[in-house]
């Protein structure tokens, strides 16, 4: 059971030392029982503390890790129910299913085509995380021998789904490195579950129809001491999936019921009987609260849209995306080359670059931090005015790379024109640019003409 903030103070040194970063051990206690800091920040904790303050150390959602290397992903650790409480901590993974009934070339193409499935949005990679293989055919000999050519295949990690204990047993010591997730320990296997589990280190799905399965499965795998573990709750209905899924994530946060307090794997490859419905269902899942969610296909049209909501749901609302602040080369520009300036919001650098590389005008853009903000908010919030713009230009260095001295603002802040030109001074004349990113690749073209 989770300790109070006090219980927890008063097994902590109490020198006030401030080496955890807060002003005193109470305050520090008060944000580990929250969940919000983890017990390894203060560095004089006793052995014997850590022990015992480890069941409050944890988030309410434990961690867990899926696989090995640059591929691995880890899901859990999630401290609140709403996005803008906090923040999401560890985003979906989303995992692309193969039966073992399909041929070898179906097998070959559709993991060519998870390798292959990698976007750059943002300045962020998406892609899609692992591969899900399921026992469909019940024969023990050909799904084994699948494993083994999807992993030789893939560095995707691998979520292993078969009714056969034993072929699973053998996979999980066979591909041990490689932390494959093993599907699925119900009441009925769960002792030869736990055994698999302790000897190849593998992490494990608990399944059950009902929150008294997982409840009785979960503190077995506790009692043995596992926590890399995975809840497959429902019946494959999305009504009653959904509702389980906030149950269980409700229960782990408000209620801090530990038992229920693991991330979860959701299926709506099993819930629909067409793509787009699926993807439909998957959105959902997204937010509300898969942690792997397992996919038919990844074909762009259903992945892509999918991909994108993800990485705007786990993107911090307290931090938003931002760029490096300097000056950003785009078609080797010159000492001629027009000079355009922007704020360092991701989304922003994004798609300005873009419309100047479409405009095949080789530029100069000058990328300003302002804590990610956007020009509008940064302008706004009193971080993109021109006495800050001056300063930043002149320490740029942007003078000494061109000979021109006209800077091009964005239309939105044109009203800033006259007062920037004399901050800068030197000759420096201010250019008010379009107001929307599209008009950019017109503009230079005709700025240059």
């Amino acid at each position: 059971m989770a300790l109070s903030g006090l219980e927890i103070f008063k097994k902590l040194p109490k020198t006030n030392c401030k080496d955890c970063g807060f002003p005193t051990c109470l305050a520090f206690a008060m944000q580990l029982a929250a969940g919000k800091v983890e017990l390894d920040k203060c560095p004089h904790v006793s052995e014997e503390a850590k022990s015992e303050l480890e069941e409050a150390s944890q988030p309410p959602i434990l961690k867990v890790e899926i696989g090995n290397g640059d591929d691995a992903f880890v899901v859990g650790e999630e401290n609140v129910l709403f996005r803008h409480d906090r923040t999401f901590v560890n985003q979906n993974a989303f995992a692309v299913n193969i039966d073992d009934s399909l041929s070898d070339g179906e097998i070959e193409k559709v993991i060519k085509k998870v390798n292959e499935t990698e976007y750059e949005r943002v300045g962020q990679i998406l892609k899609v995380d692992a591969i899900c293989i399921n026992n469909k055919s019940k024969d023990a000999g050909k799904f084994k021998d699948i494993v083994k050519k999807v992993s030789s295949l893939t560095l995707k990690p691998l979520v292993l789904m078969s009714g056969d204990l034993q072929v699973l047993g053998d996979l999980a010591g066979e591909l041990k490195d490689k932390k494959p997730l093993l599907h699925a320990a119900t009441k009925e296997n769960m002792d030869d579950f736990i055994k698999i589990s302790k000897d190849t280190g593998c992490p494990i799905v608990v399944r059950g129809e009902t929150f008294e399965d997982i409840l009785s499965l979960t503190e077995k795998i506790r009692e043995n001491g596992i926590k890399n573990a995975v809840i497959d709750i429902g019946k494959r209905d999305l009504k009653e999936d959904f509702f389980n899924q906030i149950i269980l994530r409700t229960a782990a946060i408000k209620k801090k019921n530990r038992l229920f307090g693991y991330p979860t794997i959701v299926f709506p490859n099993e819930m629909a009987e067409d793509s787009l419905t699926e993807a439909l269902i998957a959105s959902i899942f997204v937010s509300k609260y898969g942690s792997i969610i397992v996919l038919s296909n990844a074909e762009a049209e259903n992945i892509y849209p999918l991909l994108v909501y993800r990485q705007n749901i786990y993107t911090d609302p307290r931090q938003p995306m931002q760029v490096e602040q300097k000056i950003y080369e785009i078609g080797n520009p010159d000492e001629n080359s027009p000079v355009l300036i922007t704020t360092n919001f991701s989304l922003t650098y994004f798609i300005i670059s873009g419309e100047i590389e479409n405009s095949r005008v080789p530029c100069w853009l000058l990328v300003m931090d302002v804590e990610g903000q956007s020009v509008l908010t940064a302008w706004a919030a009193g971080k993109f005015i021109p006495e800050l713009i001056a300063q930043y230009i002149k320490k740029s260095g942007i003078e000494e790379k061109v000979k021109t001295r006209k800077l091009i603002i964005p239309g939105y802040v044109a009203q800033l024109q006259g007062e920037l030109e004399d901050e800068l001074e030197e000759g420096w004349s201010i250019i008010v640019g379009p107001r929307e990113a599209g008009e950019v690749p017109k503009f230079l073209k005709e700025y240059v003409s």
